[in-house]
């Protein structure tokens, strides 16, 4: 009644769907008739011929990873042969169905879409589900993913949730609307086809209190009494909508059947509503005679087809669970957990429940359930099954551990740092004796990110692992994590002394280290003297990131590739680390994925996305209390600001720096502050503070002991000692860098060990080594290092009179240093050019597509094609922001001032984009 309108808009949707496809969202508050609706689209569906598949979200289950994406994908698991392999793998994982590595929620969302679109092949296909703000938070985002790219197939999502409930399905730009109550002339209409006898001023009343909820308007009069409903005088002075509508639902409850009651709060307990559990121990001919009083009572509808029980509102279920004893719900759970034998997740959590106090075989077996979590990728949950084994540990020991190692996940997974601390302590009180590995990390990662206490945290991590009874286990999880913690400790003290323990530590592990922490600890603790040996497998690693899903591995192996200039060939992952950040995944590993995103793009001259990731990495930094993390990020800025002649910013970041990091001994941040200042000075042309400030971070000719910054000022170093007269320094330092190998590491660091031989060489050799440096393979994917060796190889031909060659070099250097707005630099180049006796000036600016730089292009060529910023930022791995930020460049560059123009310019001024760097490309990529 009342709902012509609605209905008549839920049938065009559904019509249309039929051959261009999409989604719709109907929003209402509770009882407003949503469900109603979504069962009249429901069976105009079928009447068309359309398949439909049912899903709802549930309370009780929103905690299970992909629980509601089991239930709509479950009548399609027949199909899921006809995937591809990567697709079927995914889905299989995901879902429980079967063993693997666990997928991405990108890589399941495709192959969901994938596999409902080919379910609509044969005719068209209706999603219907309900009570989205209840869906698991996996689910919930993967449906989001897919409801955005439906349009154009035969597929239709139809989802109804309450107005203003939060949810992890992104409903923000879908169709929709919100359902409002009904008119007071319909909501007479149905109160008197219900009820038609009611007394005026009873239906007056109801009519008041009901205010056009339709589920308020059929249940409230339903707990009035004979003489209420004739009579209005008898009716109570306050009826609250919520708190009468549960006791409406609890009177009828109470009169059902002790089978039927029994069967609805394991219907409740379960989640699912699937009978088959339900019914496991009955025949199907007495469900009619056990649920029958209960759809008689309008507490649950029955699909059939899907044989599902429903109820037809969610204050029932909690109606039923809080009509029930302790004892009563121990049974359902001990019920459902051996009918649920073969889904592990369900039965720990149901026999978690059933418990009466701790029990060490639930406990365990919750934390298995928690680790497999982990590895599906699903932290939010593996804390809440470690909290939950934690609660059933009969010992100190074991309850800290599991604590310490859910404080230990919040803050590297999560970055729950603010809330870590009160876990911790609680495991700390459970550890009297000090023997959780778990909490001591746990607790070594507050003291970094807190107080940055890099010596305690070192004397916490060693003592704890050498504390074990077994240190060499290479299987025990807790000690590799606590490796992996002990790494970052020793990385941020700088000093080598400090790795000794966790060399030592690897060496013993039995079979061997695990693969990845072996490499991370040879290529980022010292990557002159340990990388080589390891770079193949690090190749390896990083070329296995395309099916990595985990987020702390992906940034570990861009870590691991920092040093030796690989992260170019990580930038695919690490996005979609960063992707999942933002969703609300793993803020950690979010933060180091911007921050080596930031280090790349630096190095490789893309300036203006280094921006936009330092920011939006030292935005989460503050947000989530990351310290520590925080001082990558201020480093990269203040690179930066040196870079472009902003002098006084960069060095007010490397005094703060310095400030924080000498009494804590955290050398490496002290490597960051010394290499600024030194970039700083060589901008100036202060080649005396410059060497003092490189020598700090490895004295002249020594590679220094577990220093990895040390690769990144080599040639700052002996560009200063040659300039300030300290050639025996610059030919040690150039030397010790050739006894290294550093060319054989990398193609960046080639050039640089050649720069160095060319800068010390003697009259006659330099020209054939600055020559050989320069045609290093792919020299030109550094441009500012090798603008800068151009600089000095221009110089070093003006002062022997090579006139013409010097200003070869010198105006490749300033062309490049303006391109990056290196001012400093451009303006050192600039005067030696004119030191040639050529006379420069700003010159004409390139114009057109040529003025662009390659990142710009592709952009303009993906605008020009009707691509949204978030499109192209999807296909070249940016943020929208940074597209934008392109734009606003190239428009002015291009003589547009709007999107619309741009074909007409690309037009007129066609450009060729690099082979492989095509929107064909983008798409593959």
């Amino acid at each position: 009644m009342g709902r012509e309108r609605d209905l008549a808009r839920l049938g065009d949707f559904v019509d249309h769907t039929e051959v261009q496809g999409g989604a719709f969202v109907l929003l209402g508050e509770a009882g407003v008739g949503k469900s109603v609706l979504l069962e009249v689209a429901t069976a105009r569906a079928q009447a068309a011929g359309h398949r439909v598949l049912h899903a709802s979200g549930s309370q009780f289950e929103a905690e299970v990873s992909f629980a509601g994406l089991h239930q709509i994908l479950h009548p399609l698991f027949a199909d899921l042969p006809n995937l591809s392999p990567v697709h079927e793998r995914a889905l299989s994982v995901a879902l429980g169905l079967g063993e693997g590595a666990p997928p991405g929620q990108l890589l399941v969302a495709n192959a969901a879409l994938t596999l409902l679109r080919q379910a609509a092949v044969p005719r068209p296909l209706l999603v219907v589900i309900d009570d989205i703000a209840w869906l698991d938070r996996a689910s919930a985002v993967v449906l989001g993913f897919v409801a955005r790219r439906l349009t154009g197939s035969r597929v239709a999502l139809l989802a109804a949730s309450r107005s203003g409930e939060e949810s992890f399905f992104e409903h923000t730009g879908l169709p929709g609307y919100e359902l409002q109550p009904l008119a007071e002339p319909d909501a007479t209409a149905l109160l008197k086809a219900h009820f038609p006898a009611l007394a005026p001023r009873t239906h007056r009343r109801l009519l008041a209190d009901a205010q056009g909820n339709p589920l308020a308007l059929l249940e409230l009069p339903v707990a009035l009494d004979g003489v209420q409903r004739v009579s209005g005088s008898a009716l109570p002075p306050v009826l609250p909508l919520s708190g009468r509508l549960q006791a409406v639902f609890a009177s009828r409850i109470k009169d059902l059947p002790a089978a039927t009651y029994d069967l609805l709060l394991l219907a409740v307990l379960d989640g699912t509503g699937d009978l088959n559990v339900l019914h496991a121990s009955e025949p199907r001919t007495q469900e009619t005679d056990v649920l029958g009083p209960a759809e008689q009572a309008r507490l649950v509808r029955v699909e059939q087809g899907a044989r599902r029980l429903v109820f037809r509102h969610p204050l029932i279920g909690s109606a039923v669970v809080e009509l029930s004893t302790g004892e009563q719900r121990r049974r359902a759970h001990r019920l459902l957990a051996e009918r649920l034998a073969d889904r592990p997740e369900r039965r720990a959590w149901h026999l978690a429940e059933a418990a009466v106090g701790a029990d060490e075989g639930v406990a365990a077996l919750l934390q298995a359930v928690a680790h497999a979590n982990l590895r599906r990728g699903d932290s939010v949950r593996a804390i809440t099954l470690l909290l939950r084994a934690a609660e059933m540990s009969p010992a100190d020991i074991d309850r800290a551990g599991r604590l310490g190692e859910a404080a230990y996940l919040g803050a590297i997974v999560n970055g729950d740092l603010r809330d870590a601390p009160h876990l911790l302590e609680l495991a700390r009180r459970a550890d009297r004796r000090g023997e959780s590995l778990a909490t001591a990390v746990a607790g070594a990662y507050q003291l970094l990110n807190g107080d940055g206490d890099v010596d305690s945290a070192h004397r916490l991590m060693v003592g704890a692992i050498e504390m074990l009874a077994d240190p060499g286990d290479a299987h025990n999880k807790p000690l590799i994590e606590g490796l992996y913690t002990l790494l970052m400790v020793c990385y941020f003290g700088g000093r080598a002394e400090l790795w000794e323990p966790f060399h030592a530590a690897i060496r013993r592990l039995r079979p061997g280290p695990p693969e990845l922490l072996d490499i991370l600890g040879k290529t980022f603790s010292d990557p002159a003297r340990l990388a080589p040996p390891v770079l193949d497998r690090l190749d390896a690693a990083i070329a296995g990131l395309k099916q990595e899903v985990i987020p702390a591995r992906i940034s570990r192996i861009g870590i691991a590739g920092s040093y030796v200039d690989r992260l170019g060939q990580c930038r695919e992952g690490l996005w979609r680390v960063i992707g999942h950040g933002r969703d609300g995944g793993a803020v950690t590993s979010a933060i180091e994925a911007l921050f080596l995103l930031g280090n790349d793009a630096f190095l490789v001259g893309q300036w203006e996305e280094m921006e936009q990731v330092v920011d939006e990495g030292l935005t989460l930094c503050d947000k989530h209390g990351y310290r520590l993390l925080a001082w990558t990020g201020i480093y990269l800025r203040a690179m930066l600001a040196a870079a472009r002649g902003q002098a006084d910013t960069a060095t007010v970041l490397a005094d703060q720096m310095i400030r924080w990091a000498t009494p804590r001994r955290a050398r490496a941040l002290q490597c960051y502050a010394w290499q600024i200042r030194a970039l700083v000075a060589l901008g100036r042309g202060d080649f005396e503070d410059a060497y003092h400030q490189s020598a700090a971070i490895s004295p002249a000719g020594v590679l220094a002991s577990h220093v990895p910054h040390a690769l990144w000022s080599i040639t700052d170093l002996v560009e200063a000692a040659v300039r300030t007269g300290r050639h025996a320094e610059a030919a040690a330092h150039a030397a010790a860098v050739g006894r290294a190998g550093l060319a054989l590491i990398s193609p960046r660091l080639a050039m640089v060990a050649g720069a160095s031989a060319a800068m010390i060489a003697p009259d006659g050799q330099y020209s054939r080594l600055f020559e050989a440096a320069l045609a290093t393979t792919d020299a030109e994917r550094w441009p500012f290092e090798r603008a800068r060796l151009q600089l000095t190889y221009g110089e070093r031909l003006r002062r022997d009179k090579a006139t013409a060659e010097a200003r070869t070099q010198l105006a490749a250097a300033v062309d490049t240093f303006r391109s990056l707005d290196a001012r400093p630099w451009t303006a050192r180049a600039s005067a030696e050019l004119r030191a040639t006796g050529l006379s420069i000036g700003q010159g004409k600016a390139a114009a057109g597509m040529a003025s662009l730089t390659p990142q710009q292009q592709e952009i303009a060529v993906l605008a020009a094609a009707g691509l949204t910023n978030k499109q192209i930022g999807e296909r070249l791995f940016l943020s929208p922001r940074t597209v934008a930020n392109h734009l606003y460049q190239l428009f002015p560059k291009l003589g547009v001032a709007s999107r619309a123009a741009l074909s007409d310019a690309l037009t007129t001024a066609p450009v060729d984009l690099p082979k492989g760097d095509g929107e064909e490309q983008a798409s593959s990529r």
